[in-house]
């Protein structure tokens, strides 16, 4: 009976060592940077679009994802906050916001995360609705993390969850 247990204690420890080895080496192996897009059509006008996305202060009305955000002082002349989440406090920058073209460009602003990069949003006339195409452009720096963003999480899941609230303030459900 004791050998039995034994052996099953070796097996699980075995398979547990398999699992994180498969995670660290499996990371490791993969580009720290990666390009991931997501696209919806929203049930609004572009204005309207860009302004729920200009209002960073605004989105905890209708993004789940952030509880809270604190705006920050200005870092050369770009807006700056920091916003609740999830994922814990991360700070960003606005590096862009061109009214004309309905271009939105944030950055993650602290190089202390694990994680980084920038998402541009291009919001286009689509008939009488929006197209809003996010791209991020990030970073993992973590191995461990990046296999799991890559195979477990997915790249695009951040960006997904954000859309899919977007469209939800404009009343899809």
């Amino acid at each position: 009976m004791k050998r039995k247990i034994v052996i099953g204690v070796l097996v699980f420890v075995g398979v547990l060592v398999a699992l994180v080895l498969t995670v660290c080496v499996g990371g490791a192996m993969l580009p720290a940077d990666h390009v991931a897009s997501g696209s919806a059509t929203l049930a609004a006008p572009p204005q309207a679009v860009y302004d729920a996305i200009a209002d960073f202060e605004g989105q905890t009305s209708w993004n789940k994802a952030v509880s809270k955000v604190e705006k920050l002082p200005d870092h050369e002349g770009h807006a700056v906050w920091k916003e609740l989440t999830g994922f814990g406090p991360i700070k960003i920058e606005r590096l862009k916001l061109d009214p004309a073209t309905k271009t939105i460009v944030h950055q993650i602003a602290d190089p202390d995360l694990p994680f980084g990069g920038t998402w541009t949003y291009e919001i286009a006339a689509d008939g009488a609705n929006t197209k809003l195409t996010i791209t991020e452009n990030g970073t993992v720096k973590s191995a461990p993390f990046r296999f799991l963003s890559r195979y477990v999480f997915g790249y695009t899941a951040t960006i997904d969850a954000y859309l899919k609230a977007l469209a939800g303030k404009f009343g899809a459900k």
